[in-house]
């Protein structure tokens, strides 16, 4: 695992292709953001079972833009990223 230091507005890129910014920290809570192209899929960890996620399928995905439906009520959202 690689660990790293970032401040709020730096980021780090992934494959070149994946960026992952700090866009806040309150308290115990780092709010990121990332970009990444429409065919990486991009889930919360819990979300995420080994093994299990051709079971999430693309039709089945929430579209960018639609509800937050991450049912913690901070406006922060779920939708797959895209650039």
């Amino acid at each position: 695992m690689l660990i790293l230091t970032r401040k709020v507005d730096q980021g780090i890129i992934i494959s070149g292709n994946i960026l992952v910014r700090v866009l806040g920290v309150e308290r115990d809570r780092v709010k990121i953001g990332i970009s990444a192209p429409g065919e990486v899929t991009v889930l919360r960890q819990e979300l995420w079972h080994e093994g299990d996620i051709s079971s999430f399928d693309r039709k089945d995905r929430p579209t960018n833009g639609g509800g937050n439906g991450n049912g913690n009520g901070d406006g922060a959202s779920d939708t797959p990223a895209s650039a």
